[in-house]
């Protein structure tokens, strides 16, 4: 009887079960060889520091303190304004399948990769930081925009007097009807570019997360825990500082307060998207040489190299590292979740796990792969660790609310047992999309974790760019987006199934 009831509410949970069954043996096959060996030697004792640096910490020991954290909000500010502008005509003809593939190939690469590309052309400029959060924001935001439009109810549309004009409609019809999931969702946005503002520090641009590697890599953990703390700070008060009204006052601030912009030089970019960027076969050859016999074979010679030297190293590593996260994921977030809802715990512990929540969500996951690989040594196990808790974090806070909106019988009690049973299976479907979306975000920050040392793409693609091949590192960025393109479209391919089963019944 219990089969029929769940079969009856639940008509896809089989499907559920199976994709979750098969997401478990995959990791259990990819943690089989991951390389998680502990190699430090007193890693407890390294803890105790941090904690103690955590609890005891020093505000006045970082010179340009606050010049850090406002060019941590410009960065974030101007980039998510970038982005804006340009996601938003992006989000209008999103339909077209140019544009799809365009905006995906541009959000798969991280914004530490584009900083890294634009570093060779502006320096250590604004342009830097700003270009390297806004072209990726745009692509994204013309991905979600265009959904959130999509879910406009068409009657409106079809309401207007005729001959409304085409920007009249789309304002008034279409919209004011998602503004409040719009503004949210740029909100949430934000959050996340004042994290990737952070990490931009960690390749020279001066924000927080520049004299955070410097504290943490020095062993300077009372100065490392006020900046983390900070920081931390700087998330949770979003929704009292960061209001729609106030951007009037923040944006013309940051413009203001920039760094001195420096000269462009088109001669140095007309070299670095003619000449640098070419194989060392094609550099200061001549168009008529490039299409001869000898040179293509040569350049065909040096792409297997690169293909069979680091690309497939460089694959094979990131997804076992990316599906040991995900699984990890899956399980803390499973753990958590309960603690986090008021169908199972008293408003203190829901106050307090949201605090826990607060820290896990805000630590960019560079930084804690950064902080676990002091502690346990140079292997998968921080960076897998790392991804694991700030996805975990974010997962749970993004859960907790749909939970708590969960209509139950009259029976239900607050037990693990009501729980899993009543509360679970009703979210569970959203519960792994959005795991499935944040694969898609573990293979991002799993590229760049390579940087910490962790031969993923992105340690190569990094010891490209320090070596100044640039031919070798934009290869290895085109792989690494059609990685993250190929997984997205799995993902995607498995979470459709269950909706073609629903439309065909």
């Amino acid at each position: 009887m219990a089969n029929t009831a769940s079969t009856r509410f639940f008509p896809f949970i089989g499907h559920w079960q199976k994709i979750t069954l098969g997401l478990f043996l995959l990791v259990l096959v990819c943690w089989f060889f991951a390389d998680t060996e502990v190699i430090a030697l007193e890693p407890w004792a390294e803890l105790g520091r941090m904690f103690t640096g955590f609890i005891t910490p020093d505000f006045g020991a970082t010179e340009y303190l606050l010049e850090a954290v406002w060019q941590t909000i410009s960065f974030a500010l101007l980039g998510i304004c970038l982005g804006l502008l340009l996601g938003f005509p992006l989000a209008l003809a999103y339909q077209h399948p140019l544009i799809a593939a365009m905006c995906a190939f541009i959000r798969a690469i991280h914004e530490i990769f584009w900083a890294l590309i634009f570093l060779q052309v502006f320096g250590l400029s604004p342009l830097t930081g700003i270009l390297a959060i806004g072209l990726p924001y745009a692509a994204t935001f013309a991905r979600v925009l265009a959904d959130i439009l999509q879910q406009a109810p068409p009657q409106t549309v079809f309401a207007l007097p005729k001959g409304t004009d085409r920007l009249s409609a789309l304002i008034y019809g279409r919209w004011m009807h998602m503004y409040p999931q719009i503004v949210a969702y740029i909100r949430y946005r934000f959050e996340c570019a004042l994290r990737s503002s952070a990490v931009l520090g960690f390749i020279g641009m001066p924000t927080l997360g520049f004299y955070l590697e410097s504290a943490f890599r020095q062993g300077h953990y009372q100065q490392g825990g006020a900046l983390l703390i900070l920081f931390i700070a700087l998330i949770g008060t979003i929704r009292f500082w960061a209001k729609p009204a106030m951007l009037w006052v923040y944006l013309p601030l940051a413009v203001y307060f920039l760094p001195e912009l420096p000269v462009l030089q088109p001669q140095l970019i007309w070299r670095f998207i003619s000449i640098d960027i070419l194989p060392p076969m094609l550099q200061g050859q001549t168009l008529t040489a490039w299409f001869a016999a000898d040179t293509f074979i040569a350049v065909c010679e040096w792409a297997y190299e690169l293909v069979r030297d680091q690309v497939w190293p460089g694959i094979i590593a990131t997804l076992v590292l990316a599906c040991c996260a995900l699984g990890l994921t899956h399980v803390l977030t499973l753990i958590m979740l309960p603690l986090n809802t008021t169908l199972m715990m008293p408003k203190w512990v829901i106050m307090l796990m949201r605090g826990v929540n607060l820290i896990l969500r805000s630590l960019p996951e560079y930084l804690l792969a950064f902080v676990f690989m002091l502690l346990l040594g140079p292997s998968m196990l921080p960076a897998i660790i790392a991804l694991a808790l700030h996805n975990s974090g974010l997962m749970v806070f993004l859960m907790a609310r749909q939970s708590d909106d969960i209509i139950v019988p009259l029976t239900y009690r607050a037990r693990l047992d009501h729980y899993s049973y009543v509360v679970l299976p009703a979210i569970y479907p959203h519960f792994m999309g959005l795991l499935f979306y944040r694969f898609e975000v573990i293979i991002r920050e799993t590229a760049i974790l390579g940087m910490l040392g962790v031969m993923t793409l992105g340690f190569y693609v990094d010891s490209n760019f320090a070596e100044i091949r640039f031919s070798g590192a934009l290869l290895l960025l085109m792989f690494t987006a059609g990685l993250n393109v190929l997984v997205d479209y799995i993902a995607r391919r498995l979470l459709q199934a269950p909706r073609d089963k629903l439309q065909a019944c």
